[in-house]
């Protein structure tokens, strides 16, 4: 196909360009801060120090989408796409930053894992087939609800050894600002609407300073333009269990890149070839590998933006660029971070249970759609679930396992895809011997019955 005919390849004046491409950052700025600002607290970072991660994740999902965007030889799949540090991530990330490496471990197993899966871009066609969508919604579920104690953690004020722990000003300021997503919510529509947590976390902040609790005294100490300094944090630290732990993540943000791939080609109306697809995966692998050099995280595609393509009929790849120039920009910008650090965590634990939700819901509504009849599709998600839940309710649980061993499974998102994975393939790729009716289990009504039902269904 020519390069002149593609839809991705239309140029806008250089107004609505930038205009486009604002808004598509505007939709995804909230998923690009989320992240830094959650490894940051659990790595017991001070408030300048998370600045510079937010700073950081704002220039590398810059420098990331641009090369999805506009493209060099293989890498780069030129679609309007748009990258930003990965939710997918957080919660193997969180595990191992609170262990005896630091974030100096997070990032050698981000660099290692992100290496692994630029070898294996290629030919990632033939692992994708391990992740279904039964698989897929089960780990995006996970994540989802292995953030929530992170939203909680912010309600209640951020810090439990803080005198208003868990206080009711603590907690009524959360409550205030998911009150105000919630009315904006169904009360405004169209672009604005789309900006709810965004404009929910500007509320509850300047609520917050109304009331005198929250403090912004620093944001004009230090530098406000700046270049990332290389590896602040210290040299990489490799560890083994880590590096495992983050290249199971990676091929679960590969398996979600592939699927926006599709779907942005989809909506443009492109073709989307397998060597495209490769591209694709090597520039946001590549991104992932180089991150941590400038203290960053894992950059993936990121959904919502999809969405926005489809919503706005904005095909135009040129919009997303316009877009990353201005994500390099703000992270050129310390200031800004330091902004954003200075927000109250009450105010982001309430934005975070809409934020996190919404992981959540995205990985049910994906499990809607799984075929549960004669297979043991509903035992894999059960069993997946609960191995991803354990270290959310017991985070002890593993503490005398083997190291290695704790580390993988301590991430409630590393757990339900080892174990999603597996069952996958016993109970679906391995397929000699299923029955009809498989387990009692697969066989449980999918809706609750009435006495006088189940006396019917035993009658039978």
């Amino acid at each position: 196909m020519s390069t002149t005919t593609r839809p991705e390849d239309e140029r806008l004046g250089l107004g609505p360009t930038y205009a486009y491409g604002v808004q598509h950052i505007l939709t995804m700025y909230g998923g690009v801060i989320a992240p830094p600002l959650i490894v940051g607290g659990a790595a017991g970072l001070s408030g300048p120090e998370i600045a510079l991660l937010v700073s950081a994740a704002l220039f590398v999902s810059g420098l990331a989408t641009i090369l999805q965007s506009v493209g060099i030889p293989f890498f780069g799949s030129q679609l309007p796409l748009v990258q930003g540090i990965s939710f997918a991530s957080v919660s193997t990330m969180t595990a191992v930053a609170t262990g005896d490496g630091g974030l100096p471990a997070v990032f050698g197993s981000i660099i290692v894992a992100g290496l692994v899966g630029l070898a294996i871009s290629p030919f990632f066609s033939q692992v994708v087939r391990f992740f279904p969508p039964v698989v897929n919604g089960t780990i995006i579920t996970v994540i989802g609800l292995s953030l929530f104690p992170v939203a909680v953690r912010w309600a209640m004020g951020g810090n439990d050894k803080a005198a208003d722990w868990g206080s009711m000003g603590n907690i009524g300021l959360a409550a205030f600002t998911l009150l105000v997503i919630l009315l904006l919510s169904r009360l405004v529509q169209g672009p604005v609407s789309r900006l709810s947590i965004l404009l929910g976390i500007v509320v509850g902040t300047v609520f917050a300073l109304l009331l005198g609790r929250a403090d912004f005294s620093g944001v004009g100490t230090g530098s406000w333009v700046a270049f990332p300094t290389p590896f602040h944090f210290g040299a990489p630290v490799f560890q083994v269990g880590a590096i495992i732990s983050m290249t199971i993540v990676i091929l679960v943000i590969m398996t979600e890149t592939t699927a926006d791939i599709l779907a942005v080609g989809e909506i443009v109306g492109t073709q989307t070839s397998p060597r495209r697809v490769g591209d694709g995966l090597r520039a946001d692998m590549l991104a992932t590998a180089i991150a941590p050099v400038f203290n960053s995280f894992p950059a993936s595609a990121f959904a919502q933006n999809v969405g926005v393509v489809a919503i706005t009929g904005v095909r135009s790849r040129w919009v997303v660029t316009a877009g990353g120039s201005v994500l390099v920009a703000l992270g050129l910008l310390p200031v800004l971070g330091r902004v954003v650090a200075a927000v109250p965590q009450p105010v982001l634990g309430g934005a975070g249970i809409i934020l996190f939700g919404s992981v959540a819901a995205s990985g049910i509504r994906t499990l809607s759609k799984v075929d549960y009849d004669g297979n043991l599709n509903i035992v894999l998600v059960a069993t997946a679930l609960g191995f991803g839940i354990i270290p959310i309710a017991v985070p002890s649980f593993y503490d005398r396992f083997p190291e290695w061993f704790a580390t993988i499974f301590h991430s409630g998102i590393s757990a339900a895809s080892l174990v999603a994975v597996l069952l996958n393939l016993f109970f679906n790729v391995m397929r000699g011997g299923v029955g009809r009716s498989p387990s009692v289990v697969s066989g449980a009504p999918p809706v609750m019955v009435t006495k006088d039902q189940a006396r019917a269904l035993r009658g039978r």
